[in-house]
């Protein structure tokens, strides 16, 4: 197997697929190899949407794939455009990585055509924020997977989620590739083993690609770091856990865990993958010179900005007369927001935990606490927005009108709006940032899952 050939052998990808696109490629893959292609409908989603997966191969171990998890994050998908091609077309791979493979490009379909007003570009911080969405914490395919854990209890998972936990529980996967990406940032990893052997190889296959490795804070604080940039996968035990002992009271959550824990309940030798990758970046993301900020410093200052951040959102949510109960757009907003104060806390307790918080903060952190907070809190800005759009539309729509808060509701929209403008602006002043090309992004989650996916089988890294 030569990995780097089919490494190189990515297309130079433009755009995103939407969800019809991605339905329509599959069926077609299964008609031009029927011998080596099954397609079946999985499920169904919410909105009724049918899930399609492919089966490609018959090898002794299974491996399950999906992309979409998180509707914003589409990268993945063309990551199994791209690679479900090849496995139909590569009988010596499949031969020699001897996996029957269970592909879904799109797990959630509902979300991601929500999404697809910037899929086609241009792409830019404004365009991205604009027509970003992202679900709520309970209705993310991701976490809905159930638990009992200590006073979280969790048995409600989505038509979506139930789809993937019918294949996990039939099939018991070997390996399992939970396709994710970052907003912003720097390329890294998540794993549910600690397999060292595997870690150059992970930051090698960004590295070519002229990726930086996100060397700053991780995404939460009780993430445990295997080696620079890799990660192993969390599940809600560790945020329950982390919450719990920072603030002295047992959290209360509405979500579940993750599908890597949901597999390793049922297979603890699954190893499961996740590859973050960024659309934009910064070259600050992996400087590690040190700043005259200590890490508590940058970390308060962190809060400073989300606080503000959220003081705005909070004026905003306040002009919506009435917020309707579909409207999904705020429900994610509302979350962070109600868990602000107890994660602000949990958050200053973690950075005057430990010495090591006392010393110089990289730039990377600097950079990971200021510049990226504000991308990840302009989507909240976004979301916000396109709430206030909803309801606008809702009113528009009803058979008599109700001008007092349709005024209400536009002068939400309007102020909603010029802030989104003027943070975006402020961070493309703040920013020295570049948009990463789709095809460098899909070989770094291709020969990822190679990589990891090859040594579950031989126990030995592959030559790439």
């Amino acid at each position: 197997m030569n990995i780097q050939k089919i490494v190189d052998s990515v297309p130079d990808y433009q755009s995103f697929l939407t969800v019809d696109e991605l339905d329509e490629s599959a069926f077609k893959l299964a008609d031009e190899f029927p011998e080596e292609v099954e397609i079946f409908v999985a499920g169904y989603s919410r909105n009724n949407h049918p899930i399609q997966c492919l089966k490609i191969g018959n090898g002794s171990r299974n491996a399950l794939c999906f992309a979409l998890p998180h509707p914003n994050e589409p990268i993945g998908a063309m990551t199994m455009e791209y690679f479900s091609r090849v496995l139909a077309e590569n009988k010596e791979l499949r031969e020699e990585l001897d996996y029957t493979w269970y592909i879904i490009k799109c797990i959630d379909p509902d979300g991601t055509l929500l999404n697809e007003a910037w899929f086609k570009g241009p792409f830019n911080i404004y365009q991205y924020t604009k027509n970003f969405y992202r679900p709520v914490g309970y209705e993310q395919v991701e976490w809905t997977f159930p638990i009992d854990y200590k006073n979280m209890h969790f048995n409600e998972p989505l038509p979506e989620t139930k789809a993937l936990m019918d294949i996990i529980d039939r099939i018991s996967p070997d390996f399992m590739y939970s396709l994710h990406n970052a907003g912003f940032g720097g390329a890294y990893w998540y794993i549910s083993h600690d397999i060292p052997k595997l870690y150059d190889g992970l930051r090698q296959s960004a590295i070519k690609q002229q990726v930086s490795l996100s060397l700053g804070e991780p995404e939460a604080p009780f993430i445990k770091e295997f080696s620079p940039a890799v990660f192993q996968t969390m599940g809600a035990a560790q945020h329950y856990d982390y919450l719990e002992k920072f603030t002295g009271e047992p959290p209360s959550f509405n979500s579940g865990t993750s599908s890597a824990d949901y597999a390793l309940a049922k297979n603890p030798d699954c190893v499961t993958l996740l590859t973050e990758l960024p659309y934009f970046f910064d070259a600050r993301i992996e400087d590690m010179t040190e700043t005259e900020v200590t890490r508590k410093e940058a970390i308060y200052q962190n809060i400073e900005i989300n606080k503000a951040y959220y003081g705005l959102i909070k004026e905003l949510m306040e002009m919506i007369p009435k917020i309707s109960e579909d409207n999904s757009f705020i429900k994610l907003v509302k979350q962070i927001a109600d868990g602000l104060e107890e994660g602000t806390n949990a958050k200053q307790k973690w950075a005057e935990s430990e010495p090591e918080f006392e010393q110089p903060a990289k730039v990377s952190h600097l950079f990971d606490n200021l510049q990226t907070a504000k991308f990840y809190n302009g989507l909240s800005l976004g979301l916000t927005v396109r709430a206030i759009d909803f309801e606008i539309n809702r009113l528009l729509a009803a058979e008599t009108q109700d001008e007092g808060g349709l005024k209400q509701l536009k002068e939400a929209k309007k102020r909603g709006e010029e802030e989104l403008k003027k943070a975006c602006e402020q961070l493309e002043q703040e920013l020295d940032y570049s948009v990463i090309p789709i095809q460098k992004l899909v070989r770094i989650q291709v020969e990822s899952g190679l990589l990891v996916s090859s040594y579950i089988t031989k126990q030995t890294l592959p030559q790439v």
